[in-house]
């Protein structure tokens, strides 16, 4: 069964920061690449989201890596997917347990 996708206010904070860095610092064509990615990624984990691993961040708190730069954390019920966060890995991996509280 496909879940809905639901967006917290900081993933979508996080993934309009990302769009809007990639669309300045490289060009639109790689943004456009990057959201392909994430659809592709965010249909599997609509339709499977236990597939993907648990994270040792949060119990519960499963991470869906879309990039080597890029990972998506979320949870899930049976109708539902709860994105927290769209995470750069580059960044301090202690803003991740802020962003996913």
């Amino acid at each position: 069964m496909k879940r809905k996708i639901v967006l917290s206010n900081t993933a979508e904070k996080r993934l309009n920061n990302l769009l809007e860095y990639l669309e300045i610092a490289w060009s639109t064509k790689i943004k456009l690449n990057f959201l392909s990615k994430l659809e592709q990624r965010l249909e599997i984990v609509k339709d499977k989201p236990e597939i993907f691993p648990l994270s040792t961040v949060k119990k519960g708190l499963h991470k869906c890596v879309v990039t080597r730069q890029t990972t998506v954390y979320y949870t899930y019920d049976d109708q539902k997917v709860y994105v927290l966060t769209v995470f750069d890995n580059r960044q301090d991996p202690n803003k991740l347990k802020k962003d996913v509280k």
